[in-house]
């Protein structure tokens, strides 16, 4: 059984697909054809592309109906039923509040009060009017802005699987960075993909490191939570580390709360498993904004979901580790 891989830069990160199979000429069209499909997505679901869909409804839809791609449609839709599922906690209108505290395309800044309460007004899924009839979106407040970041890669790679699987890949890993990976079948000498979900206070490695958990494991011992095994099923992780900001010895991250306006405090990094790449990027932001107080809550939403935590409680700098239908790495 013969291997390709091919890879691209989209949606700022390096999404990699890895295929196997017997005729390498159809596995690595097929594996272009997918990547393509991601590069059209983010020309649609760009929140920094001024001539996006996203960017289009962002524009108008505070003063009329703005009409969209039926498959956009849906996705409002899916963010929608996510967002209310999760009491809000995720949210595709975060993006007021991602502004207000400079990180959009900034490292972060400490915003007055009265400025979070302002931008806290124009978030809430609720407050998007859907049209089914005519596919039109339109916002009930305005000011209020969608950002798809928290979904949209999710939907990148799922969308990326449902290719190979059309032109008959049966055999593949997608990774959309770090961040979501999807397994199609099982590799040739195993039962299952195995993807390794690194702590979040170890140095950064590459999505394909993380993704040869065995031949890896030894160097990447100390720094491991868990190794999953996936086989037709997607995994997310979210991560507060990254983009953040230090005020009086408290740190801020990117990762913002849209029920209190404020960055996600304590939760340190989340990870879901579920056949649905989409689903497991918007729940993994949830689970991460919900913390431990909210994992039962989250891990309760599908039939099946396989979760993990890392958290900090107040107080301390202990790290602690749990789970959900995943197997911790034994310390």
């Amino acid at each position: 059984m013969k291997t390709v891989a091919v890879a691209r830069r989209a949606m700022a990160t390096r999404f990699e697909i890895l295929l196997h199979g017997d005729d390498m000429v159809r596995l690595r069209a097929a594996g272009e054809e997918a990547l393509n499909e991601v590069e059209r997505l983010e020309a649609h679901l760009s929140l920094y592309r001024p001539a996006s869909d996203i960017s289009r409804v962002n524009a108008r839809a505070s003063f009329e109906p703005v009409r969209i791609e039926p498959s956009l449609f849906r996705l409002l839709q899916h963010a929608q039923k996510l967002s209310r599922e999760s009491g809000g906690a995720f949210d595709s209108t975060i993006a007021p509040l991602v502004r207000c505290w400079g990180f959009m395309g900034g490292t972060g800044q400490m915003p007055e009060e009265e400025e979070i309460k302002e931008a806290c007004a124009r978030v809430g899924m609720d407050h998007i009017a859907l049209c089914e009839e005519d596919f039109t979106v339109r916002f009930l407040r305005e000011g209020m802005m969608l950002d798809l970041g928290a979904i949209g890669k999710g939907y990148a790679v799922e969308c990326a699987a449902e290719i190979l699987v059309e032109a008959g890949a049966a055999c593949a890993l997608i990774h959309g960075g770090t961040s979501t990976v999807h397994a199609l079948g099982s590799p040739p000498d195993a039962e299952a993909w195995k993807v390794a979900v690194q702590s979040p206070e170890a140095e950064a490695v590459s999505a394909s490191e993380l993704s040869q958990a065995d031949a890896t494991q030894e160097s990447l011992s100390e720094s491991v939570l868990a190794v999953v095994p996936l086989k037709d099923e997607a995994m997310s992780v979210s991560a507060v580390h990254g983009r953040s900001f230090v005020v009086e010895g408290r740190t801020f991250g990117h990762v913002i709360d849209p029920r209190t306006g404020y960055p996600a405090q304590n939760a340190l990094l989340a990870a879901v498993v579920l056949p649905s790449a989409t689903e497991t990027d918007a729940l993994s932001t949830a689970l991460l904004t919900l913390g431990a107080v909210g994992h039962d809550r989250v891990s309760g939403l599908r039939d099946g979901m396989r979760t993990l935590l890392a958290y900090r409680t107040d107080g301390t700098n202990e790290l602690r580790v749990e789970s959900r239908g995943l197997n911790l790495k034994a310390k």
